[in-house]
Parts: structure tokens; C-alpha cells; sequence
């Protein structure tokens, strides 16, 4: 099986670190693994996106035109994206600062409350890991436990405290996406 996502949003929102984490949870599983990633000079507010496969077989190019998965988390990455999902493939995308509804018939798409359940449970810094949840849940891509194994790769060591929180908003995720 191979699968072929894009997670694309502003910079600051993790996108690049959601990407690194689920291509490490791949790697973790033993599965072949391409991380892609784009961004602009801006380091926090420019649009960022990351390109990851994942897959049983050897994956040929890392380049892309269209996406079995697509996970946006703003406007202008939902206006670029949206059409590059295959027919039959998936959008997923956090309602907070999408203006413009979907307009394909042809896609599944799901919503997550990813950055307002972020605020409730004052968990900002995790909104990436609510996101992924809703991802796995979803399409599980990868177990949630090669995630927290992919976290420990990518984290700092003095920042491993944080690893039962983002942990929590797997989870969370996982709970909250809603099929449109």
C-alpha cells in the first residue's frame, strides 16, 4: 500500500514537524519513506508544505501532481491543494481560516476542530498532533505508538516533557474528526 500526502499550511502551524514525524513513524515500521518538504523565506507566517510517502515498495520520485491525501490548515493552502486531491482521495482540513467551502463532489472530505479544541484544552502546541490524530484515524497510515516513537526522534531531548501531551492530542484527534 502506498500513500501519498501533502500537509500544506502557514508556517508556525508544525506543518513541516508533522510531516517529519510521520515519516519517521513509517521509517519506525519499517515502511520506505519520502519526506518532501516547501516552504518560503518566512520563518513563521509564510505558507510551508511537505510532500510524504509512505509505502510497502520502494517509492520511485518524491514529486508529485496529485495527492491520495491532502491535509490543509489555511485558505491559500486549500485554494492551491483542493484540486491536486486524486478522484476518490481525501481532504482533510482544520475549519479555522477557511473562508471558501469545498467544492468537489468527487473527493472525501472530513473537518477537524483542530485549532479550536487546541485553545479549549489549552494545548496550542500541540494543534499539529490534532491534526495528525484526525490524519491516523482517518487513514492509519501509521500505529499512533510508532508517532510517539517518531516524536522522540525528532524532539529534542529537553523537550521529551512534552511527549504525554502531544501524545493526549493524538488522541484527541482521533476523536474529533468528522466526515463531511
Amino acid at each position: 500500500m502506498k500513500h501519498e500526502i501533502i500537509l500544506a499550511g502557514f508556517g508556525g502551524q508544525g506543518v513541516l514537524s508533522m510531516g517529519k514525524i510521520l515519516a519517521y513513524a513509517g521509517l519506525m515500521e519499517g515502511k520506505e519513506v519520502s519526506w518532501m518538504p516547501s516552504y518560503g523565506p518566512e520563518q513563521r507566517g509564510g505558507t510551508a508544505n511537505v510532500t510524504v510517502i509512505i509505502s510497502d515498495r520502494r517509492i520511485s520520485s518524491p514529486v508529485l501532481n496529485e495527492y491520495d491525501i491532502v491535509v490543509v490548515l489555511n485558505q491559500p493552502s486549500m485554494d492551491k491543494f483542493e484540486p491536486k486531491v486524486k478522484k476518490g482521495g481525501i481532504l482533510i482540513y482544520d475549519d479555522y481560516g477557511i473562508h471558501k467551502p469545498v467544492t468537489r463532489t468527487d473527493i472525501n472530505v472530513y473537518r477537524i476542530n483542530a485549532m479550536d479544541t487546541a485553545s479549549v484544552l489549552n494545548m496550542e502546541k500541540t494543534f499539529n498532533m490534532i491534526v495528525l490524530g484526525g490524519l491516523l484515524q482517518v487513514v492509519p497510515v501509521v500505529q499512533p505508538e510508532s508517532v510517539i516513537l517518531g516524536l522522540k526522534e525528532t524532539l529534542p531531548v529537553r523537550h521529551h516533557k512534552l511527549i504525554p501531551a502531544n501524545e493526549t492530542a493524538v488522541k484527541k484527534g482521533m476523536e474529533i474528526i468528522r466526515k463531511i
